[in-house]
C-alpha cells in the first residue's frame, strides 16, 4: 500500500474550494487564495491551496494535536488520485487506523485526516458511517475527476454552497463564497423566516443562491452534475419510544455510561481542554465528569454583575469549588458588550440574531487566552426536554383546569406589561404565549412557541412590495419541511425534541457556538452531542424526561449525586444577555444608526414607519417583542453593509 505524501498541517479550520464545470467557471480558482484568507480566523496556523485542472480546495488550520500526529492539509495520496481538505474531529480515528493497518495499510501519520483519506479510498462515501465525530470535508479523485462533500450527522460544523452552468463552489462560511464571487441576491423568503426564528434554516440561506448543506447529507460532484444523498439520519421512532420497555435505572445506567464515554472522547487532545460552565444543570454535570478525568481543568463562566437576573455565575462557582478547577469568571457591563459588539457582529458568516452571541464571542475571547479546546453542555436541552417551551407543552397537552383558566385569562395578559427584564414581567409574557398556544394546532403551536415574531409582524416589517416574495410557496415549502416531526402520526413530546434538533439545535446552537469559539480559534465539544447518546436519548419514552415535577428528568435523577444541591434543585434559566438595557444605552446609538429613516428609504427592504416605531418603543422601554426586533434589525444591517450587499 502507498504511503500519503504531507504538504502542509491539520487541525480544526475552515475549508474552501472550487469545481468548474466551464472555462468561464475557472474564474473562480483564481480567487481561491483570497477565499482561504477570508477564513483565517479559523485556522490561524497554517493555510494551503491544492490545484489541479478544474478544481481548488483550500484550507486553513488551527493545530489541537501535537507536531509529530500532525497531517498537512490539503493532503493527497502519494498516487496522486485523492486530495482533502477537512475541518473537525473523529474520536474513534485510533481504532480505525489499527483496523486499516490490520488490513495492509502504512500510515504516515497518527492523525485523524489520513485515516479518513484511507477509508474514503478502500470504502467510498460508506466510510462516513463509521465516523465518531463532527466534520465538515471536501475529498477530489482525480482519476473520476469528481469532489465529494459531507457535514456531520447533526451540523457541528457548517458547510456553504453554491451552484450554477459555471461552477460549485462552497466554503465553511458565506466570507469564502463571497470572496469566490457568488451573485448577491437577497432571499426574501430567507428573511421573513429570520426575522420570525431570529436563523435562517438550512438548507437556506439569506442569499438567494447560495445553501447550506443539511447535517447528515453529502454532495457528489461529477462533470456538470451535483448529486445530493443523505448518509444520516436521525434515529427516531416516536411510537417505540413511548413503548420502550426498559427500567428507569437501567436507562439510568446506560446514560452514565454513555455521557463518561462522551466525556472521555471530547477530553482527547494534545493541548489543554477547558469548559465552559453557565450555572446550568447541563455544564455543569459535563465538568463533573470532566473534572474526574483530568488532573487540572480550567472553567469559564460570564456573568452580568449589574443585571443580577441574567448572572448565574453564583452557581457556577459552586461548582468550580466542588471540583476544583481553575475558574475564570468573565464580568461584563454594557460598556464592556458594546466593546465586542463590532468584532461579533463581523464574525457572523450571515444574520443570526441569538444575542447570546455576543457573551459566547466574549467568553471563547478570554478563553482562547488558555486553551484551544473546550467542552459545553449543548444538545441536552433538546435532548432531555430543558427549555420552558417544553414545560409549556407538556402542560397544554395534559390539559385541566389550570390551562383552561389561563387560556380564558388571555385578554388579561395581552394588555399587562410583558418583558424578559424582570421576574413578573417575565411571568406575564409567559402566561401570554402559553395563552395564544394552548388554542392551537400542535404545528401552529410549535412555530409560534418557536418564533420571536409572529408572521403578521414579521411580514409587515417588509416593504409591501417585497411581501409577495417574502411568504411564496418556497417560504410555506422550508416552513413545512421544517414541522416535518410535529406532523407525525404519533405526537408527544419526543416530536417537538426531534423538531427541535433539526430547526434549533442545528441552526441556532451549533451555528452559534461554531462561529464564535472559531472568531478566536476555540474549538466547542458538547458530549450531549454524541451520536450514540443522541439514538438513546431519542429511543426513551417522555416520561423519562420530563413529568409533573421535573424536566430533564433522567439527566437530574442520575447525576444529581455529582452537583450541589443548591444547583440541581434550581429551575431552568436560559443563557441570555440583558439585552434591553444594553440597546437602550450603549448599544442605543448603533440601533439609531441601522434604523435611521434616511437608511432605511435608501436600502428599500423594511417599512420605514415599523423600523421608527421600533425605535420609539426602545427609547420608551415598552414592547415585548421590540428588542428582539431591533437586535434582529441590527445584525442584518450589519450584515448587510459587511458583505457589501448595499
Amino acid at each position: 500500500m502507498a504511503k500519503l505524501v504531507l504538504t502542509l498541517q491539520e487541525g480544526m479550520c475552515g475549508i474552501t474550494g472550487v469545481y468548474a464545470f466551464t472555462e468561464n467557471g475557472r474564474v473562480a480558482l483564481n480567487r481561491l487564495q483570497g477565499a482561504v484568507a477570508s477564513l483565517r480566523h479559523r485556522g490561524p496556523d497554517a493555510g494551503g491551496v491544492y490545484l489541479h485542472g478544474r478544481v481548488g480546495l483550500g484550507n486553513r488550520r488551527l493545530s489541537i494535536i501535537a507536531p509529530g500526529e500532525q497531517a498537512n492539509q490539503p493532503l493527497t495520496s502519494d498516487d496522486g488520485r485523492y486530495t482533502v481538505v477537512f475541518n473537525g474531529e473523529i474520536f474513534n480515528y485510533k481504532q480505525l487506523r489499527a483496523e486499516l493497518a490490520s488490513k495492509g495499510y502504512t500510515l504516515s501519520t497518527a492523525s485523524d485526516t489520513e485515516v479518513l483519506l484511507r477509508l474514503y479510498e478502500r470504502e467510498r462515501q460508506e466510510c462516513l458511517k463509521k465516523l465518531k465525530g463532527f466534520f465538515a470535508v471536501a475529498i477530489y479523485d482525480k482519476a473520476e475527476d469528481s469532489l465529494f462533500v459531507a457535514r456531520d450527522r447533526f451540523g457541528e460544523k457548517p458547510l456553504l454552497y453554491y451552484k450554477d452552468a459555471n461552477a460549485f463552489l462552497f466554503g465553511s462560511e458565506m466570507v469564502a463564497l463571497l470572496e469566490l464571487g457568488v451573485p448577491q441576491e437577497l432571499d426574501y423568503a430567507s428573511l421573513y423566516q429570520y426575522l420570525q426564528l431570529t436563523y435562517t434554516p438550512a438548507p437556506a440561506t439569506m442569499l438567494k443562491h447560495v445553501k447550506k448543506l443539511l447535517p447528515g447529507q453529502a454532495l457528489y460532484i461529477r462533470g456538470g452534475r451535483v448529486q445530493e444523498s443523505v448518509w444520516y439520519r436521525l434515529s427516531f421512532d416516536g411510537e417505540k419510544a413511548a413503548q420502550n420497555p426498559m427500567p428507569f435505572k437501567l436507562q439510568q445506567e446506560k446514560l452514565r455510561q454513555l455521557l463518561q464515554q462522551a466525556v472521555a472522547d471530547r477530553m482527547v487532545a494534545d493541548v489543554p481542554v477547558g469548559a465552559f460552565l453557565s450555572g446550568g444543570l447541563d455544564s455543569s454535570i459535563v465538568v463533573a465528569l470532566a473534572a474526574s478525568q483530568a488532573s487540572s481543568l480550567k472553567t469559564f463562566s460570564v456573568g452580568f454583575p449589574e443585571q443580577p437576573r441574567f448572572d448565574e455565575t453564583a452557581y457556577a462557582r459552586l461548582v468550580a469549588e466542588k471540583y476544583k478547577t481553575e475558574h475564570t469568571e468573565l464580568l461584563l457591563s454594557n460598556q464592556d458588550l458594546y466593546q465586542h459588539l463590532h468584532d461579533m457582529l463581523n464574525s457572523l458568516s450571515e444574520p443570526l440574531a441569538d444575542s447570546s452571541a455576543l457573551a459566547v464571542y466574549a467568553l471563547s475571547k478570554r478563553a482562547s487566552q488558555d486553551v484551544k479546546v473546550v467542552l459545553s453542555g449543548d444538545g441536552a436541552d433538546e435532548l432531555f426536554a430543558g427549555y420552558n417551551k417544553h414545560r409549556a407543552e407538556y402542560r397544554a397537552s395534559q390539559g385541566g383546569f389550570a390551562v383552561g383558566a389561563v387560556t380564558k385569562l388571555q385578554p388579561l395578559w395581552e394588555v399587562l406589561p410583558k418583558s424578559r427584564s424582570s421576574f413578573t414581567a417575565n411571568k406575564v409574557r409567559q402566561l401570554q404565549r402559553f395563552a395564544a398556544g394552548a388554542r392551537l394546532s400542535p404545528e401552529d403551536r410549535y412555530w409560534l412557541w418557536a418564533s420571536w415574531l409572529q408572521e403578521e409582524q414579521a411580514l409587515a416589517l417588509l416593504k409591501p412590495e417585497h411581501r409577495t416574495a417574502a411568504q411564496n410557496r418556497l417560504y410555506h415549502a422550508r416552513k413545512s419541511r421544517l414541522l416535518n416531526c410535529i406532523s407525525r402520526n404519533h405526537y408527544d413530546m419526543n416530536n417537538v425534541l426531534c423538531a427541535d434538533w433539526h430547526m434549533v439545535l442545528a441552526n441556532d446552537m451549533l451555528a452559534k457556538v461554531d462561529l464564535m469559539g472559531m472568531a478566536h480559534g476555540v474549538e466547542v465539544r458538547s458530549p450531549y452531542l454524541d451520536n450514540r447518546l443522541v439514538k438513546f436519548a431519542f429511543s426513551l419514552p417522555v416520561a423519562s424526561k420530563i413529568d409533573e415535577h421535573a424536566q430533564k428528568r433522567i439527566l437530574r435523577e442520575t447525576f444529581k449525586h455529582l452537583l450541589p444541591e443548591e444547583l440541581w434543585k434550581r429551575g431552568k434559566q436560559g443563557f441570555e444577555v440583558p439585552l434591553l438595557s444594553f440597546l437602550r444605552s450603549e448599544g442605543r446609538s448603533r440601533v439609531n444608526e441601522c434604523l435611521s429613516d434616511a437608511f432605511i428609504i435608501e436600502q428599500g427592504i423594511f417599512e420605514v414607519q415599523q423600523t421608527r416605531l421600533i425605535r420609539q418603543a426602545l427609547e420608551l422601554g415598552k414592547g415585548l417583542t421590540t428588542q428582539t426586533s431591533a437586535w434582529s434589525l441590527l445584525v442584518f444591517q450589519h450584515w448587510w453593509k459587511h458583505s457589501s450587499l448595499k
